[in-house]
């Protein structure tokens, strides 16, 4: 049996250039001169021969180093089939780590195709190369017939070039984040004929067993048995009924932090009797992005065997109009006892996350993270590339700034007390959504904010536009699933693992 989620391409460490690359593409960072000409950025495998005959040949094709150029060549005294030249702009002391990312990852997708990459990048940053490269050559071709799948077997093969000590264990690293974000990615492009709750509670259990993890898997008669209403009633007009998966990874170490992640997973969203324009609803596949983040991240921490205890909470269900599906006007009460009238069924994701963070707090942890493609409004706001991070202050500044710095760049924004008179309800505790069109990603998350515990540091990254991309590629991102904000969550795990 195959390991379940994303199979990454073989990746090597090498300290010297081998000499057996005939079909090999080498991919080569260049600066922009102060005579804006293209320079190979200086490094220990290319000998001043190699380098000249580089520099010669972009020269000549007018190739000026800026920033994510790409510039294919032939150098005969190279043991490559070509030289790709990727551009990084002017040099500069430090270069940050999705500068190096979003270099690789345009280099890979430019190579479609190519089995076999070696590359020069990994000597300012061999993690980030690696991601990058990998994540560049994402391709999702499941559904392809042999009339229009690929003839080519894409990147199988990856050498990583590196002086560094710690190479190994730095690409090691790199390949383990890489597969997490392209496993997330993958689940997000599974149509939702094929990745139904039952399906993904199914995909997410094989992905926690064989990373190790404690999975408790409830189904529709176990949620209503134990009162989650909000999972429940969502699920109401589907067939298919909505499950809640719960992975747990305990790191062993006494006193460590605990960290609670929940993701919203409903596999596809008409809205139901509240129901969307026909227009891009095929978009709403991409619905349960969150849920898939966050399986991704638990299974990426335990892989990478972070010292802090992280649960997983990911509520599943299918939003469907049908003659069993809840009612704009209906009210559902939320697990925990909190009642809620449904005034807009197309509002569901935060009725099945606010199940979920009351579950999760009642294992008492430090810090709670969810995330979810929630609101229209964050589209608004911040567009399709930028999260709108909510929460505790403190918590959310530092949530957005590890999220700035892996190149996710979550945005902070405010929860206004006053937001929470919009939710009154004449006839239950809660509305589930405001009266007024005004600042409808803050009130999802006041909404939200209700069901956090007490004393719990929480972070809300609404991920509605960066969790799918429905426009052109970009850097390491192509179409669909983008895996976003997994580096982030993962990022914020690690920070916790060493600063408590």
């Amino acid at each position: 049996m195959s390991t379940p989620g994303y199979q990454s391409p073989a990746v090597t460490v090498a300290s010297v250039l081998p000499s057996d690359l005939d079909s090999a593409v080498l991919i080569v960072p260049v600066i922009t001169s102060e005579n804006d000409e293209a320079t190979v950025l200086a490094n220990p495998f290319l000998d001043a021969e190699a380098t000249g005959e580089i520099e010669v040949a972009l020269k000549t094709l007018g190739a000026k180093g800026s920033t994510e150029q790409l510039t294919r060549v032939l150098v005969p005294s190279l043991p490559v089939a070509s030289v790709l030249a990727v551009g990084l702009g002017k040099d500069r002391d430090e270069w940050p780590a999705d500068v190096i990312r979003r270099a690789a990852g345009v280099a890979a997708r430019s190579l479609n195709g190519t089995e076999t990459v070696v590359t020069t990048l990994s000597e300012l940053d061999v993690a980030a190369a690696v991601e990058g490269l990998i994540l560049g050559a994402y391709r999702f071709n499941d559904f392809r017939s042999a009339k229009t799948a690929p003839k080519e077997r894409g990147l199988t093969a990856l050498t990583v070039l590196s002086t560094a000590d710690d190479a190994e264990t730095a690409a090691a690293r790199g390949v383990d984040v890489a597969t997490a974000v392209a496993t997330a990615r993958d689940l997000v492009n599974t149509p939702p004929s094929h990745l139904y709750p039952g399906e993904f509670a199914k995909r997410a259990k094989a992905l926690g067993k064989s990373a190790g993890l404690e999975v408790e898997v409830l189904g529709k008669k176990e949620l209503e048995d134990a009162g989650y209403g909000g999972i429940v009633g969502v699920g109401k007009g589907s067939s298919r009924g909505p499950r809640l998966v719960r992975l747990t990874y305990r790191c062993g170490k006494k006193n460590a932090k605990k960290v609670a992640l929940v993701g919203k997973g409903i596999t596809f969203d008409t809205g139901g009797i509240s129901i969307k324009p026909a227009a891009n609803m095929h978009h709403m596949t991409s619905d349960m992005g969150g849920a898939a983040a966050v399986i991704a991240t638990i299974v990426l921490a335990a892989r990478q065997q972070l010292p802090v205890d992280v649960i997983a909470t990911v509520p599943m269900a299918e939003n469907m109009p049908s003659s069993t599906a809840q009612r704009p006007g209906d009210v559902l009460t939320q697990y925990g006892g909190t009642t809620i009238e449904v005034l807009n069924t197309d509002a569901e994701g935060r009725l099945i996350l606010a199940d979920a963070i009351v579950r999760a707090c009642e294992d008492n942890p430090d810090y709670l993270i969810d995330t979810a493609t929630l609101t229209g409004a964050q589209l608004v706001a911040l567009g399709v590339r930028t999260p709108g991070v909510m929460g505790t202050d403190e918590f959310r500044d530092r949530v957005a700034k590890l999220s700035q710095e892996v190149g996710e760049n979550a945005w902070p924004m405010p929860l206004p007390e006053e937001l929470k008179d919009d939710l009154k309800s004449t006839v239950a505790d809660l509305a589930n959504v405001s009266g007024a069109r005004n600042a409808g990603m803050s009130v999802a998350g006041v909404y939200l904010r209700e069901f956090v515990a007490d004393g719990v540091q929480w972070a809300h990254l609404d991920v509605a536009g960066p969790a799918y991309n429905t426009g052109g590629p970009w850097g390491y991102t192509g179409k669909g699933g983008t895996g976003v904000p997994t580096l982030t969550m993962f990022a914020v795990l690690e920070d916790i693992a060493k600063n408590g």
